[in-house]
């Protein structure tokens, strides 16, 4: 499958991949049109779509629905894009979630890889569905075949364009937009918004909350022409928590003159912005779709969330220093972990960054809001043709002034961290979803990590 067509990296002297909406219609009505069979909700953004989506998603299961969850990218296998999303049988409000199993997976793909292949052949597709095409026709062929009650769907990129684009969804959502993509998208955080409102329907709803000038101007020029009615989630934005820590979520909300309770697992502020949306796209599907999802749903569903690899910690053990994982790869999502890391316990602790990222993000700006944070960075490169080679990041981070070492890969550079950083220490790990991913899963078997540390040290 990693074989298809890739959406952002094409070979030297090849040309660029064209989208168009109209092949992903051809492929699917081969298909039988499987994603007319359940009701969707989409998200676009720029940063925290897949919060944003997986918090609605558990809110919606812990209500009582069958929620299909589709996300992109994975951290280690692609089955996690696909997800669904149910409550236990017992009729509590425990959420329980299944990723695709590798033999629906494999038939899954069979029957796009066998349409797709039928159409190419008769002409009626110019070339075979790309990777992400391909996985969101999976996607909409598996909710459809369990019966979803409603698909909670993550934007791969953009908006107008993309895969996912060709429902017809109860919600749009839109969460915050910054530069991103912008060879794609446009130069601007004006034209990024206009590809992200290419989500939006004549006489449709949008979800969103008031963000940078440009993106509101372009979002309204977009909505206002097509009758969009527009739902502001700010109500939603908590103006104090209640204590516990200073990276936690933990607060209440009043809705429809319900309190209601927030205590999410998703860490840092920045994160109060996304439950906020899921919060609202909750309360409008109960109160313009008939679904019923009570205030106590709400904070069951919250409180379940499961997003891994956005600012998880990993406490300290055996000796080890915590990590701290967080795939933020633009500088919007920089500027966030910046500021969790300042309001982060034991501030003044040694800290250890593990950064690399893919060539067409800037680097330098990274460097800047990043690095100067740490007592050493360690770069390492990751398994992608777009990724940023280590003397490119040398060079961006030699104005920081900050301490520098190279790794050859994500466990080298892992293993190296572990054994320069003292227990009481922090290592984190940004910049790319690829190391992240990587690291995330040496983290599930940490054993041979540590002995290899302590072969260091006896070293």
């Amino acid at each position: 499958m990693y074989a298809l067509a890739a959406e952002l990296h094409t070979a030297p002297g090849e040309p660029r991949r064209k989208f168009e909406l109209e092949q992903m219609r051809t492929l699917m009505q081969a298909l039988g049109d499987p994603q007319q069979t359940f009701r969707s909700v989409l998200i676009a953004g720029t940063n925290g779509k897949g919060s944003t989506a997986a918090t609605l998603a558990s809110i919606c299961a812990a209500a009582g629905y069958r929620v299909g969850l589709y996300t992109s990218p994975h951290l280690a296998r692609v089955n996690e894009r696909i997800q669904v999303l149910t409550r236990d049988d017992a009729g509590s409000s425990i959420v329980l979630r299944a990723e695709i199993d590798d033999g629906p997976f494999g038939n899954t793909f069979e029957r796009v890889e066998s349409a797709s292949t039928k159409l190419v052949s008769e002409g009626q597709l110019p070339a075979p569905p790309s990777f992400f095409e391909a996985v969101t026709a999976m996607a909409f062929c598996y909710f459809a075949d369990e019966h979803v009650d409603v698909a909670i769907l993550e934007v791969g990129m953009g908006g107008r364009l993309d895969a996912t684009n060709i429902v017809e969804p109860l919600l749009s959502i839109i969460t915050d937009i910054s530069l991103d993509h912008t060879e794609w998208l446009g130069p601007t955080v004006g034209a990024i918004a206009r590809e992200k409102a290419g989500i939006l329907r004549k006489g449709g709803t949008m979800v969103t909350l008031p963000q940078h000038p440009e993106a509101n101007q372009a979002l309204g020029e977009v909505a206002v022409p097509l009758g969009v009615k527009g739902i502001s989630a700010a109500m939603y934005v908590p103006s104090h928590t209640l204590p516990q820590d200073s990276v936690s979520n933990r607060y209440s909300i009043v809705i429809d003159g319900e309190t209601v309770l927030v205590d999410s697992p998703l860490a840092g502020q920045h994160q109060q912005r996304n439950l906020a949306l899921a919060i609202a796209a909750a309360v409008e599907l109960r109160a313009s779709h008939g679904y019923d999802i009570p205030g106590g749903a709400i904070t069951a569903g919250i409180s379940q969330t499961v997003w891994p690899g956005r600012f998880e910690h990993y406490a300290a053990k055996d000796g080890r220093a915590a990590v701290l994982l967080d795939v933020g790869h633009n500088p919007a999502g920089a500027w966030a972990l910046r500021s969790a890391l300042s309001q982060w316990p034991e501030a003044d602790s040694p800290r250890t960054l593990i950064f690399s990222c893919l060539r067409d993000k800037p680097v330098k700006e990274l460097a800047q809001i990043l690095f100067p944070l740490f007592d050493r960075v360690i770069l390492t490169t990751v398994a992608s043709p777009r990724a940023a080679s280590l003397d490119e990041m040398s060079a961006a981070a030699e104005p920081t002034g900050t301490s520098v070492e190279e790794s050859a890969g994500p466990v080298d550079a892992m293993d190296l961290a572990t054994w320069l950083t003292p227990a009481k220490g922090l290592i984190v790990v940004t910049g790319s979803v690829l190391l992240v991913g990587e690291i995330r899963s040496m983290l599930a078997a940490p054993t041979g990590a540590l002995l290899r540390m302590e072969a260091r040290q006896l070293s």
